[in-house]
């Protein structure tokens, strides 16, 4: 959560820092008053709590400190210090050797791909780029060298290093040309049936021993490996967009994955300056499962009329110390991308509290995407006048009486011109069973299709 959300401490850190009794004793009061499952404490709290482990005031919580209510963390049985230095693994625990990595394949040309190659070659490894076509593999490359040109740009890279990463840069478009590659990184569409066509092709070709490697971020790794003779060559590695900037891969085990082929995965990630972090193959894995049932829920106390959007961002920014509130990340990853992840959360594991809010579903068939149509929980084609969501229910209007269950939509105040906006600027973009009057106290001195 630090290095994929950029938080300035991971949950069971915050939970030490909190201390458990009093966290149990606020999941418990929440649980009681919105019978939401979510919130009811995992019996493992409670466990904690009889045993006197409740953090840094006593010592010892899911962490040990060097005494009572100090910060310093110390290694102890079940987390003894890494030779990196890192807090982690078990006493005693013997670690596989990985395998040899000297040629990267990359499946796909989208922006994931094509980043995860800029890391690669970047450090020293040659990389074979497969695309559909040769012309989409040459624009894929030359993204890969605008990108370099920026850091080249701002003194991060020299120029004959640039040059040198390119040459190590292949195109291709026939799959027996991945056929030398020892470890294959698909990053196509997260479509199931895409994935699994591109792992039956790089069955056939590809040598024995190689690692085949999928980037997905919600989808069933083990489907991957399924579509293959060999399972135990088959890991998730779940890269961050950008690739070349975020630091974080979670390294995604099956049931079926050899030991091995987790050790290489693990050391080709520090290799290429990652910090890779383990999971198991369930829904969302580590980040996505943590973060966006609270995106979801942040959405819902929109809905409750408890606050609005910026209300809500702030808290979360001050309050916490996060990078970015729920509603302007919602808009960044994307309200359609973020919808697919909270459906398939709710899909695998059908906790009611998992389910998608009403209004992300509204605004998806609306067109409101976020950043990538200019509309999202915000509407960013203002400029500097970034409007934000507020939901309150509906009143009667002067032309008339509105339904009941009709709810209307509106945004703050405009910093640069000093009056309310409408968040929709015309009716076609309106979700269902939402009303785009204006809320100033005068409707006629608001436009919101020019924005004054």
């Amino acid at each position: 959560m630090r290095y994929g959300c950029g938080y300035p401490m991971g949950p069971l850190q915050l939970l030490d820092l909190i201390g458990l009794d009093t966290a149990y004793e606020i999941l418990d009061t929440m649980y009681h008053q919105s019978r939401n499952r979510l919130h009811a404490p995992a019996p493992l709290l409670k466990q904690m709590i009889t045993a006197g482990l409740l953090g840094r005031k006593t010592g010892r919580g899911f962490y040990t400190y060097d005494n009572p209510d100090s910060p310093v963390e110390v290694a102890d049985v079940l987390t003894p210090i890494e030779q990196d230095g890192r807090l982690g693994g078990v006493v005693g625990e013997m670690k596989p050797s990985g395998r040899d990595i000297h040629r990267v394949g990359v499946v796909g040309t989208g922006t994931m791909a094509t980043g995860i190659a800029e890391v690669f070659a970047r450090s020293g490894l040659d990389v074979v780029l497969r695309a559909r076509g040769l012309d989409k593999a040459h624009t894929a490359i030359g993204r890969i060298g605008k990108s370099l040109d920026r850091a080249v740009a701002k003194g991060r890279l020299a120029p004959a290093d640039r040059d040198a990463v390119l040459g190590r840069i292949i195109p291709a478009v026939e799959f027996e040309d991945l056929a030398d590659c020892d470890l294959l990184v698909e990053a196509v569409a997260e479509d199931l049936a895409v994935k699994t066509a591109v792992f039956g092709a790089l069955d056939e070709v590809c040598k024995p021993g190689a690692v085949l490697a999928t980037t997905t971020s919600s989808l069933p790794v083990i489907e991957c490996a399924a579509a293959t003779t060999r399972p135990g060559d088959v890991v998730g590695l779940h890269f961050f967009n950008p690739a070349q900037v975020m630091k974080l891969v979670e390294v995604v085990a099956t049931i079926a994955t050899a030991p091995d082929v987790v050790a290489t995965a693990h050391a080709i990630c520090q290799r290429v300056g990652k910090h890779p972090v383990h999971c198991g193959d369930r829904a969302g894995f580590i980040v996505n499962a943590l973060l966006f049932p609270y995106l979801n829920d942040a959405v819902k106390m929109l809905e409750g009329h408890y606050a609005d959007a910026d209300d809500i961002d702030t808290a979360m920014m001050v309050g916490c110390g996060l990078p970015m509130g729920p509603f302007a990340l919602l808009d960044v990853v994307g309200l359609d991308v973020s919808l697919a992840i909270e459906r398939t959360l709710y899909n695998e594991f059908r906790e009611s509290g998992f389910a998608p809010a009403p209004l992300l579903e509204h605004l998806v068939t609306a067109g409101r995407l976020g950043r990538k149509t200019g509309k999202g929980f915000r509407d960013m084609r203002f400029g500097s006048c970034s409007t934000s969501m507020s939901v309150k229910p509906a009143t009667a209007s002067r032309s008339g009486r509105v339904a009941a269950d009709t709810t209307v939509i509106v945004s703050p105040m405009c910093s640069s011109r000093n009056r309310t906006l409408a968040w929709l600027s015309d009716p076609a973009n309106t979700p269902p069973g939402t009303s785009t009057r204006c809320a100033s106290a005068n409707s006629s001195s608001c436009n919101a299709g020019d924005g004054t």
